[in-house]
Protein backbone atom coordinates (compact mmCIF):
# COMPACT_ATOMS: atom_id res chain seq x y z
CA UNK A 1 0.00 0.00 0.00
CA UNK A 2 1.23 3.72 -0.73
CA UNK A 3 0.97 5.67 2.03
CA UNK A 4 -0.81 8.58 2.72
CA UNK A 5 0.30 12.15 2.61
CA UNK A 6 -0.10 12.40 6.60
CA UNK A 7 1.51 8.81 7.26
CA UNK A 8 4.94 10.16 4.77
CA UNK A 9 7.97 10.42 7.80
CA UNK A 10 10.14 13.49 7.62
CA UNK A 11 13.72 13.05 7.11
CA UNK A 12 16.89 15.60 7.46
CA UNK A 13 20.05 15.07 5.97
CA UNK A 14 21.42 13.21 8.89
CA UNK A 15 19.08 10.77 8.93
CA UNK A 16 19.90 10.19 5.01
CA UNK A 17 23.25 9.77 5.91
CA UNK A 18 22.90 7.35 8.68
CA UNK A 19 20.86 5.53 6.62
CA UNK A 20 23.62 5.89 3.57
CA UNK A 21 25.90 4.38 5.55
CA UNK A 22 24.11 1.66 7.02
CA UNK A 23 23.06 0.69 3.89
CA UNK A 24 26.72 0.65 2.58
CA UNK A 25 27.52 -1.52 5.87
CA UNK A 26 24.89 -2.59 7.84
CA UNK A 27 26.86 -3.81 10.64
CA UNK A 28 28.45 -0.46 10.67
CA UNK A 29 28.79 0.51 14.33
CA UNK A 30 26.91 3.82 15.95
CA UNK A 31 30.43 4.89 16.96
CA UNK A 32 31.94 5.00 13.55
CA UNK A 33 28.82 6.64 12.02
CA UNK A 34 29.24 9.06 14.65
CA UNK A 35 32.45 9.70 13.81
CA UNK A 36 31.99 9.65 9.75
CA UNK A 37 28.91 12.42 10.74
CA UNK A 38 30.78 14.49 13.28
CA UNK A 39 27.50 13.86 15.81
CA UNK A 40 27.64 12.01 19.23
CA UNK A 41 27.14 8.38 19.26
CA UNK A 42 23.73 9.07 21.05
CA UNK A 43 22.44 10.77 18.25
CA UNK A 44 23.15 7.97 16.08
CA UNK A 45 21.51 5.87 18.11
CA UNK A 46 18.66 8.11 18.77
CA UNK A 47 18.11 8.20 14.91
CA UNK A 48 18.11 5.22 14.23
CA UNK A 49 15.88 4.11 16.57
CA UNK A 50 13.30 6.74 15.18
CA UNK A 51 13.70 5.76 12.19
CA UNK A 52 12.78 1.89 12.96
CA UNK A 53 9.74 3.31 15.20
CA UNK A 54 8.53 5.14 12.33
CA UNK A 55 8.89 2.12 9.82
CA UNK A 56 10.94 3.68 7.44
CA UNK A 57 14.13 0.95 8.60
CA UNK A 58 12.30 -2.37 8.11
CA UNK A 59 14.68 -4.38 9.47
CA UNK A 60 19.19 -4.96 9.63
CA UNK A 61 19.58 -7.74 6.87
CA UNK A 62 21.99 -9.40 4.80
CA UNK A 63 21.74 -8.80 1.36
CA UNK A 64 22.28 -12.21 -0.45
CA UNK A 65 23.87 -13.08 -3.68
CA UNK A 66 21.41 -16.12 -4.67
CA UNK A 67 23.49 -17.21 -7.80
CA UNK A 68 26.25 -17.85 -5.21
CA UNK A 69 24.32 -20.84 -3.89
CA UNK A 70 22.67 -21.65 -7.25
CA UNK A 71 19.92 -19.81 -8.00
CA UNK A 72 21.20 -18.37 -11.49
CA UNK A 73 17.98 -18.39 -13.27
CA UNK A 74 15.73 -15.11 -12.48
CA UNK A 75 12.28 -15.35 -13.86
CA UNK A 76 9.44 -12.77 -13.94
CA UNK A 77 6.13 -14.24 -14.00
CA UNK A 78 2.48 -12.73 -14.74
CA UNK A 79 -0.28 -14.49 -13.21
CA UNK A 80 -4.08 -14.41 -14.04
CA UNK A 81 -6.30 -15.11 -11.23
CA UNK A 82 -9.71 -15.82 -10.96
CA UNK A 83 -11.89 -13.06 -9.43
CA UNK A 84 -12.35 -12.81 -5.60
CA UNK A 85 -9.07 -14.69 -4.54
CA UNK A 86 -6.02 -12.24 -5.07
CA UNK A 87 -5.44 -11.00 -1.80
CA UNK A 88 -5.72 -15.44 -0.31
CA UNK A 89 -3.65 -16.50 -3.82
CA UNK A 90 -0.70 -13.95 -3.11
CA UNK A 91 -0.48 -14.56 0.39
CA UNK A 92 -0.35 -17.91 -0.03
CA UNK A 93 2.41 -17.38 -2.97
CA UNK A 94 4.22 -15.18 -1.65
CA UNK A 95 5.63 -17.74 1.15
CA UNK A 96 7.16 -20.17 -1.58
CA UNK A 97 11.12 -20.28 -1.26
CA UNK A 98 11.68 -19.47 -4.88
CA UNK A 99 9.65 -16.32 -4.79
CA UNK A 100 10.88 -12.94 -3.91
CA UNK A 101 8.34 -10.07 -4.83
CA UNK A 102 5.09 -10.39 -5.17
CA UNK A 103 3.14 -7.67 -6.97
CA UNK A 104 -0.01 -6.37 -7.39
CA UNK A 105 -0.35 -5.04 -10.84
CA UNK A 106 -2.42 -3.50 -13.16
CA UNK A 107 -2.75 -4.42 -16.71
CA UNK A 108 -3.64 -8.06 -18.27
CA UNK A 109 -2.00 -9.60 -14.93
CA UNK A 110 -3.09 -9.49 -11.83
CA UNK A 111 0.15 -10.25 -10.38
CA UNK A 112 3.89 -10.35 -11.12
CA UNK A 113 5.89 -12.34 -9.42
CA UNK A 114 9.92 -12.47 -9.08
CA UNK A 115 11.52 -15.93 -8.18
CA UNK A 116 14.88 -17.09 -8.24
CA UNK A 117 15.67 -21.08 -9.91
CA UNK A 118 18.47 -23.25 -9.63
CA UNK A 119 17.58 -24.07 -12.89
CA UNK A 120 14.69 -24.64 -16.02
CA UNK A 121 13.45 -27.54 -14.47
CA UNK A 122 12.89 -25.56 -11.20
CA UNK A 123 11.20 -23.16 -12.66
CA UNK A 124 8.97 -25.54 -15.01
CA UNK A 125 8.12 -27.34 -11.83
CA UNK A 126 6.68 -23.99 -10.12
CA UNK A 127 5.10 -22.75 -13.38
CA UNK A 128 2.94 -26.03 -13.41
CA UNK A 129 2.10 -25.82 -9.78
CA UNK A 130 0.92 -22.64 -9.96
CA UNK A 131 -1.62 -23.70 -13.12
CA UNK A 132 -2.99 -26.37 -11.62
CA UNK A 133 -3.99 -24.51 -8.71
CA UNK A 134 -7.55 -23.70 -9.31
CA UNK A 135 -7.24 -20.12 -8.91
CA UNK A 136 -4.64 -19.47 -11.41
CA UNK A 137 -5.91 -19.00 -14.80
CA UNK A 138 -2.97 -18.40 -16.96
CA UNK A 139 0.93 -17.65 -16.71
CA UNK A 140 3.13 -15.67 -18.53
CA UNK A 141 7.16 -16.20 -17.73
CA UNK A 142 10.00 -14.37 -18.62
CA UNK A 143 13.65 -15.19 -17.87
CA UNK A 144 15.71 -12.58 -17.69
CA UNK A 145 18.71 -12.83 -19.43
CA UNK A 146 21.15 -10.06 -18.11
CA UNK A 147 20.78 -8.28 -14.57
CA UNK A 148 21.81 -4.84 -14.93
CA UNK A 149 20.25 -3.54 -11.91
CA UNK A 150 19.14 -5.57 -8.91
CA UNK A 151 18.92 -2.69 -5.34
CA UNK A 152 15.95 -2.89 -3.34
CA UNK A 153 17.84 -1.79 -1.07
CA UNK A 154 18.58 1.92 -2.80
CA UNK A 155 18.78 5.09 -0.87
CA UNK A 156 19.29 7.20 -4.11
CA UNK A 157 15.60 8.73 -4.30
CA UNK A 158 15.65 9.70 -0.22
CA UNK A 159 17.38 12.63 -1.36
CA UNK A 160 14.24 14.69 -3.30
Amino acid sequence: MIPMDDDLVKIDDIDRKIIDLLNEDGRMSYRNISRILDVSVGTVHNRVEKLVKKGVIKKFVPVIDHSKLGYKLTAIIGVKVKGGVLRNWETRTAYHKNVLAVYDVTGEFDAILIGKFKDTGELDSFIKGLLSEGDVQRTYTQTVLNIVKEDMTSTKMIGD
